[in-house]
């Protein structure tokens, strides 16, 4: 098998995810003095059978490549898992009631298109609580005694907005248009 077919194998292109602990215009380090990543969590409906097939099969694969790799022929029982059940570990947060997730990182600033593949340049369309598509990656790591299968960032697609997650709203949400009385006359008075 080729690199390129075993790299396809643990490569998945997600349906439609929420967005949260975005983090993929400044790489940022969760911890004082770790590396600094481009992350986000993934948040994926426990209905998307699909987009979760695809994920369970890539993590299959990851698995079987880390075995000779870093799992010293025979795969651990005990590996971390990067799909995670969000009722069960984040209980307290709402947005992650009926979602399975997947923290996703790399140290490569990933690509950022919105609907039509264009590329999002401004930071504020895209934030935590937006929805949209992401490409990953899986991969076996073994460091320090701790063995697992992790998740590579690739790639990122908006498709819509959503409520910000995070308690922070948007400007445009939070104020009407005024208009301003005397509003000439205090530019003529700042040019003069």
């Amino acid at each position: 098998m080729s690199n390129t077919n075993k790299n396809q194998a643990t490569k998945v292109v997600t349906g439609e995810v929420r967005f949260s602990y975005l983090h993929v215009f400044e790489p940022h380090a969760i911890e004082e003095g770790q590396q600094e990543k481009y992350s986000v969590s993934l948040l994926i409906p426990k209905k998307d059978k699909a987009t979760l097939n695809k994920i369970k099969k890539a993590i299959e694969a990851a698995k079987e490549a880390g075995k000779s790799t870093k799992f010293g022929g025979k795969i651990p029982a005990n590996l971390k898992m990067p799909l995670r059940d969000g009722d069960v570990d984040r209980p307290d947060q709402e947005e992650y009631a009926g979602h399975y997730f997947i923290n996703a990182n790399s140290t490569n600033k990933p690509g950022i298109v919105d609907a039509n593949v264009d590329p999002i340049l401004d930071s504020t369309e895209l934030y935590s609580g937006c929805y949209g598509r992401a490409s990953v990656n899986f991969y076996a790591y073994s460091v320090s005694g701790n063995k697992g299968i992790a998740c590579g960032l690739n790639n990122i697609q908006k498709l819509r907005d959503g409520d910000t997650l995070g308690g922070r709203s948007r400007a445009e949400d939070d104020f009407d248009a005024v208009e301003v009385e005397g509003e000439d006359e205090g530019m003529d008075d700042f040019l003069n």
